[in-house]
């Protein structure tokens, strides 16, 4: 407790220091007396204060130096003006702790019974702390403050992604704009490749969305934000150790807990769903929780689903409220330059094996690649399903089917189904192989 608080406090402390500094003269005064220079005065727990002298010079010791303790290199001693000071700042000292001790308790005292009034200026302080810095951040970095209403419209021009955008080192943030309604507009698919920017994008609606309910000013040049009721998300990828759950597993869990507890006022963002299984069974889950969200009468949501499944941008066919987007990219010969701009329309190509080069695989395995998706881009397979120019290369393992009860005679049946020529086959003969085709199935 510092100075100036107790008077009683200050005189004690005023009387430790004179002591240390009678001891401090106590020190030159014995020296020049006994003519032992290396006379010095020192402090332990166990003896207290002491004057040191060494052995060489224990003949020069004056006779009221009284012997405390012997060192093998040294004598211990005390006198009486040392032992007076020693009193002085001990006594001091522990009467000091006594009285600090007091007043801290006087002190949590008086804290205690202002508690209530001390949490409720923290309170106040951390919010005025928390505007204070959403008003900096607005002002340094250009954000306008959005309008927010009952209406279903979510309308963003120019947003960008309040932390990506800062990142040193990256090149000008692209920003983009988006509509969300309960109408034509409220499920928005988004395609392109990977590292195209199709996360960031739906993020950054969901986290202007989210900034502007709750009074921040928003990174975009206009925003319009019909309220939501919550904010779901499906995003990233991660297993969960301890509850024994496997990435696709924790990815349904989410999905589940969005379309039991969302609602037509809720902002849905999905991203790649579907991708921690198979790709039919991927792409077969993806389409239908679209579908149920699109459709329920509980849901139809504004919804933001980043995929990688092309596919869905067929749902635009069919259903009023689907909406296609993509993040366009250019080529330029062998390479992709990512626009990072949200364009309409769905796109075709993910153009993966550009994206692989890019993450620095080997040039070999790029160019084998190539091979192979040009192979089943034109639907070249063999008898079993492989990659017709993937048989014969030694690199390459043979993948391990599941057992089938079935297989062989399957195996034979589309063999002989290749090998006709349907050209020269009569009705009569078509039903009759047709019929045995039948039969030898059935019965295996």
């Amino acid at each position: 407790i510092r100075e100036g608080v107790d008077p009683e406090l200050d005189r004690l402390i005023a009387a430790m220091r004179d002591g240390r500094k009678g001891i401090a003269a106590l020190e030159e005064k014995e020296r020049r007396r006994t003519g032992i220079n290396s006379l010095k005065v020192g402090f332990n727990s166990v003896f207290g204060y002491y004057l040191e002298v060494t052995k060489a010079n224990a003949h020069l010791v004056p006779d009221d130096y009284i012997r405390k303790q012997t060192l093998v290199n040294a004598e211990r001693y005390i006198n009486e003006e040392l032992k007076g000071y020693e009193e002085t700042v001990l006594h001091a000292e522990e009467r000091r702790q006594a009285r600090e001790y007091d007043l801290f308790v006087e002190i949590r005292e008086r804290i205690a019974g202002e508690i209530r009034r001390i949490q409720e200026t923290a309170s106040r302080i951390a919010d005025l702390d928390a505007l204070a810095s959403l008003a900096e951040v607005a002002e340094r970095y250009n954000y306008c403050c959005p309008v927010v209403d009952a209406e279903d419209a979510i309308e963003i021009t120019d947003g960008r992604h309040p932390v990506v955008e800062r990142i040193p080192g990256g090149a000008g943030f692209v920003p983009n704009d988006v509509c969300l309604d309960l109408e034509k507009n409220r499920f928005l698919i988004i395609t392109g490749p990977n590292m195209a920017g199709k996360s960031t994008f739906i993020r950054q609606i969901a986290l202007i969305v989210l900034m502007a309910q709750m009074g921040s000013f928003v990174p975009a040049t206009r925003a319009r934000i019909g309220v939501v009721d919550r904010i779901f998300t499906r995003v990233g990828a991660a297993d969960s150790l301890a509850r024994g759950q496997s990435t696709f597993m924790v990815e349904m869990n989410e999905v589940a807990d969005i379309l039991s507890h969302a609602t037509k006022r809720s902002l849905i963002i999905l991203d790649e769903v579907g991708r921690g299984t198979s790709t039919f069974d991927g792409l077969s889950i993806a389409w239908a929780t679209a579908e149920y969200i699109h459709d329920a009468a509980h849901l139809g949501a504004r919804t933001l689903f980043a995929t990688h499944y092309h596919e869905l941008t067929e749902l635009s066919v069919t259903k009023e409220g689907v909406r296609n987007y993509n993040i366009a990219v250019r080529e330029w010969g062998d390479r992709i330059i990512f626009l990072r701009k949200i364009m309409e329309g769905g796109t075709n190509r993910s153009y993966g094996i550009q994206v692989a080069r890019i993450a620095g695989v080997p040039g070999e395995v790029i160019a084998r690649a190539k091979e192979i998706l040009r192979n089943l881009e034109k639907g070249e397979l063999d008898e079993v399903g492989m990659p017709k120019i993937a048989r014969g290369r030694k690199t390459v393992r043979p993948h391990a089917n599941q057992l089938s009860l079935f297989a062989d005679e399957k195996d034979a049946v589309i063999r002989e189904l290749r090998e006709l020529d349907p050209m020269n086959l009569t009705p009569l003969d078509a039903f009759q192989r047709l019929s045995a085709w039948k039969e030898r199935l059935e019965e295996k």
